[in-house]
């Protein structure tokens, strides 16, 4: 199989002196009716090497984990609209800049710690650092997705949730055990992002696969292509 890059992407990039085809999979709308396994066999076996690594979109995994939210079950309050309000919105995305996301971010963690958070992470921006409020938040919101139909109309009512780090690397040691390839869930987009799982034997190599990905590969639209195959050629 030919492998085609996304736009503005390039499909091989060279990493410390190591060449690394990214190669993006097309696949249909994921929704929470498929099963990624019948993604992987029906998408990635025609075309992986035994050596590949195969990198999951944390989205596609939330959703058919079925880790999502109805906006219809959210009752956005006071204080969500409140401190969405003070979230930098990005090019990229609305974050907890988005009242729906912010609302969801306050059911899981709770206001008191919502509150907390926000307090330390404006304080840290004062001192240039920032994630504070993510890091103090807990509960996955830095995952929290969707509630934004843009690039896909089905995501304007549909909120995804984050998966916790253990579920991402047993998840990803079960596929191994049954595929036989490498497997890593990963959040990326086009500011950053976070190896969210893999299979054991990729333990001490998150950095190399963050850099090979950090130009977000998968696109940040409508490309429609929820996995990557990394190959080292």
């Amino acid at each position: 199989m030919e492998f085609y890059s996304n736009r503005e992407k390039k499909l091989v990039i060279e990493i410390d002196g190591n060449k690394w085809l990214r190669g993006p999979i097309k696949t249909h709308f994921i929704s929470s009716i498929d099963k990624l396994e019948n993604v992987i066999e029906k998408y990635v076996l025609p075309c992986s090497q035994k050596t590949d690594i195969i990198v999951l979109c944390q989205k596609i995994v939330s959703i058919t984990q079925n880790r999502i939210i109805h906006k219809k079950d959210i009752k956005v309050g006071y204080w969500a609209k409140f401190l969405s309000k003070f979230v930098k919105k990005t090019r990229y995305g609305f974050s907890v800049g988005n009242p729906l996301k912010m609302q969801t971010a306050i059911n899981l963690a709770g206001l008191p710690r919502i509150l907390f958070a926000g307090i330390c992470g404006s304080v840290a921006k004062i001192f240039g650092i920032s994630g504070i409020f993510y890091r103090i938040a807990g509960h996955q919101i830095n995952q929290i997705d969707g509630f934004y139909g843009k690039a896909f109309p089905e995501y304007a009512d549909l909120g995804i949730l984050g998966l916790d780090k253990k579920f991402s690397n047993d998840f990803c040691d079960k596929l191994k055990n049954k595929y036989g390839f490498s497997f890593v869930i990963a959040d990326i987009n086009d500011l950053g992002g976070n190896i969210l799982g893999k299979s054991k034997e990729l333990e001490g190599k998150e950095k190399i696969i963050l850099q090979i990905l950090k130009d977000n590969p998968a696109g940040q639209s409508d490309q429609q292509t929820p996995i990557i195959i990394l190959r080292e050629i």
